[in-house]
C-alpha cells in the first residue's frame, strides 16, 4: 500500500492540507477545514475528485492510486498541531513539558513564527512525555 503525505497546516481559523507529490497524484490537492476531522474529510474528497478528473481526462495515474490501494499520512505544522490540541492539553503544560517559553509556544501557534526542525522535534518529544504521564495514571 502507498503512502500519500498530507502537509497539514494552520491560518487564521482554518486547517489547510496539500500533498506536493505532483509526479505520483498527477498535480497539486489542496483542501481547507475548521476541524481536524473537517480537513480530514474534505482532503479524501479533493483526492477523490481530482482521481477522477484525472481518469475522465484520460491523464496516466499509477494502478494504485486508481485503486484506492493507499493510505494518507498526516504531517501537521507547529501551528497545526498546536491548535489540534487545543482544549486537551493547555499551552503551558506543554511549555512546561518541552522548556519552550510558554510565549514562545504561542508565537509557534498563531503563525507568527516557524519552529526550527529542532524545536518542532522538542514539541512533539514533550507531547509525546505527556500522553506517557497520562497513560500511566490507573
Amino acid at each position: 500500500m502507498e503512502k500519500i503525505k498530507v502537509q497539514i497546516g494552520w491560518s487564521e481559523n482554518n486547517y489547510s492540507a496539500c500533498t506536493d507529490d505532483y509526479e505520483r497524484l498527477g498535480g497539486l490537492v489542496v483542501a481547507t477545514g475548521k476541524t481536524f476531522d473537517d480537513i480530514k474529510k474534505a482532503f479524501l474528497s479533493a483526492l477523490k475528485f481530482h482521481i477522477q478528473g484525472c481518469i475522465a481526462d484520460g491523464d496516466a495515474l499509477p494502478k494504485w492510486l486508481q485503486s484506492g490501494n493507499y493510505e494518507l499520512e498526516y504531517q501537521f505544522s507547529a501551528a497545526a498541531l498546536l491548535h489540534r490540541l487545543d482544549g486537551i492539553v493547555t499551552r503551558s503544560a506543554i511549555a512546561r513539558a518541552t522548556g519552550i517559553n510558554q510565549k514562545q509556544i504561542s508565537h509557534y501557534a498563531s503563525g507568527y513564527r516557524k519552529p526550527r526542525p529542532a524545536q518542532r522535534k522538542r514539541i512533539v518529544n514533550g507531547i509525546h512525555h505527556i500522553s506517557n504521564e497520562l497513560a500511566s495514571v490507573v
